[in-house]
């Protein structure tokens, strides 16, 4: 890094951490390519469709601690 972002980073290390992540969020947001209209649309109806399928029963939220739990026991499987 530059000396000047060295200083800037030093600088914003010392605000408080919900505003170094909303800073992060929109740094990172700054590196992403321009947004694709269709993708956005499709994950839109997605959205959608899936809490639609919440509200109507068809599915079962779990919390995140049992996502995380099945994530972990799948990649301990291999993946599989």
């Amino acid at each position: 890094m530059t000396t000047t972002a060295d200083q800037l980073l030093a600088t914003l290390l010392q605000l408080p951490s919900g505003d170094r992540g909303e800073l992060a969020a929109k740094l990172l947001e700054s590196l992403d390519d321009p947004a694709d209209a269709d993708a956005d649309a499709a994950w839109d109806a997605e959205i959608r469709d899936r809490v639609e399928e919440m509200k109507q029963g068809r599915v079962k939220p779990v919390s995140w601690a049992d996502a995380r739990s099945q994530i972990l026991a799948d990649d301990d499987d291999g993946g599989s």
